[in-house]
């Protein structure tokens, strides 16, 4: 990423589809011609694991670091592929076309899937690219659909609730489970098989077009999952297999009592002795599905806020140290060239500074954040970016550009936005300055959040840390993605030398 581009952040989930949430479908491929028509290099996306109605539908709370999220098979292309029939998909619910009703999209692919399930166990037309793909990933599939199959035998319970023999894995009530369940183990294991056959030729599709994936990793798992439920000595877990301690953060911008995420932290130690086997596989799952990756919370691997689990807020933690030196030379060992991008954003020391640096990954500078009592010197403001950074006018945690300016923004922080850009900043045009501040400035690439690009305001805010319901469901529609914003985009990013290099003189 050391060469001059442009992407757009835009999580699958909010792509326009008939069936209620964004897909791997048509809408994902006009997206992708979109980006090549205004002359983007990168499409950043949130992560693809599966979610849960439970966890408020987070990205970032997922039963699996490795398994995919199967609301987001496009039905569509199972027509196409011959496994449902146009009849399948022609009657379906009447869904809101601005935002997700999960609770309505579940049971109905659910539906579809069964039936898709059904065509493939009685015609073999995917049966031995489906077997293929069982034995590659057979690590970590096994274990996720067992996992799936008995949580959903125990009506969705914590694993940690189950009885003992689930719970801990006895030999013999996996193979009992694995006679009695058998059909839908094989319906888990088809539908990973689907999930990542559509994002491979996604992927693919956009390589072609000369854009790059930059996919995002969280940096921890959920207690609730296939990892831990498999991993268990990973973990910091007491005697009966419940977290001792979980992760979070100290008070920030976001929460004055912190954020405490409730993931169980990882026993550094015991990863060491296995030469971090499972983050090597975790990563080269990643990179085999992205051209980049991001790492949510990177300073994880310097030192973690690690709190008592019996806590009910943040606030009594402590940082604890993680051998980040020892894990990236690993890393750089089993990965020379390894793309990744550091979210170095909240309380970045030191230390963690100086470990980001010595790896040459490139780190974040968020618009929204420059303009504090502290202009000129803050490290968010472009004129002391370096090249080897990220630009972003916000990001999925954050409002989009006009809710900030129209409800976050003191007085004071709208006069030193003007007074930075040398002219009145009226909220209709604050999102175009602040993309423009980004692109000229120095940064190597720029990520621009749709919602910014389209000029929308709080409504379209993806996630509101802290607050639990209501997240991940904003979706554009397709009317709002105009011939206007294309050429303007366009035109852009060729006048700040972002274009692909291609495109540069298509003016």
């Amino acid at each position: 990423m050391n060469k001059r581009g442009s992407g757009i952040l835009l999580h699958i989930t909010s792509l326009p589809s008939p069936f209620g949430i964004g897909d791997l479908g048509p809408w994902a491929y006009r997206f992708a011609d979109f980006l090549s028509q205004t002359n983007q290099s990168y499409w950043q996306i949130l992560p693809l694991n599966p979610t849960d109605l439970a966890c408020g539908n987070s990205p970032y709370s997922s039963i699996s670091a490795f398994a995919g999220n199967t609301l987001l098979i496009s039905p569509e292309l199972l027509v196409e592929q011959g496994l449902l029939s146009p009849d399948d998909v022609a009657h379906k619910p009447s869904f809101t076309a601005e935002r997700t009703d999960y609770a309505s999209v579940i049971p109905y692919k659910g539906r579809l899937f069964n039936r898709a399930f059904e065509h493939f166990k009685h015609h073999g037309d995917e049966k031995k690219a489906c077997e293929e793909f069982c034995a590659q990933n057979r690590e970590w599939l096994e274990d996720v659909a067992l996992f799936t199959v008995i949580k959903n035998h125990h009506q969705g319970r914590v694993w940690q609730e189950w009885e003992a023999g689930f719970r801990d894995r006895d030999r013999e009530s996996i193979e009992t489970i694995n006679i009695d369940f058998q059909e839908a183990i094989e319906r888990e294991k088809f539908l990973q098989y689907l999930f990542f056959k559509q994002l491979h030729s996604l992927k693919n599709y956009c390589n072609n077009k000369g854009i790059k994936l930059i996919g995002d990793i969280p940096i921890y798992v959920s207690y609730d999952s296939a990892d831990v439920w498999t991993h268990t000595d990973l973990f910091k877990l007491d005697k009966n297999k419940r977290p001792l301690s979980i992760a979070g953060v100290p008070p920030d911008y976001f929460s004055a009592t912190g954020q405490l995420w409730g993931n169980p932290v990882y026993r550094w130690d015991v990863l060491q002795k296995t030469g971090y086997r499972w983050w090597i596989q975790r990563l080269a799952h990643n990179l085999s599905l992205f051209d980049v990756v991001r790492i949510d919370h990177f300073r994880g691997f310097v030192a973690f806020w690690e709190v008592p689990a019996t806590e009910t807020t943040a606030l009594n933690g402590r940082w604890e140290e993680a051998p980040a030196v020892d894990f990236f030379a690993t890393v750089k060992e089993a990965f020379p060239a390894v793309p990744i991008i550091a979210e170095d954003l909240g309380l970045i020391t030191d230390d963690v500074k100086e470990i980001i640096n010595r790896l040459g990954f490139p780190g974040m500078r968020v618009l929204l954040f420059a303009f504090g009592e502290d202009l000129p010197a803050h490290p968010y403001l472009p004129h002391n970016y370096v090249p080897n950074c990220i630009a972003y006018t916000g990001t999925h945690d954050n409002n989009t550009v006009k809710g900030w300016f129209e409800n976050e923004a003191a007085p004071q922080d709208k006069a030193r936005l003007c007074c930075y850009v040398g002219k009145n900043v009226t909220s209709t045009k604050v999102h175009e300055e602040l993309i423009r501040l980004a692109m000229m400035s120095v940064a190597d690439t720029v990520i621009i959040p749709l919602q910014d690009v389209l000029g929308l305001g709080q409504e379209a805010q993806m996630n509101r840390p802290a607050i639990a319901l209501g997240n991940w469901q904003w979706r554009f529609l397709p009317e709002q993605l105009t011939t206007v914003h294309t050429e303007w985009l366009k035109k852009l990013t060729c006048t700040y030398g972002r274009a692909q290099e291609s495109h540069q003189d298509d003016r």
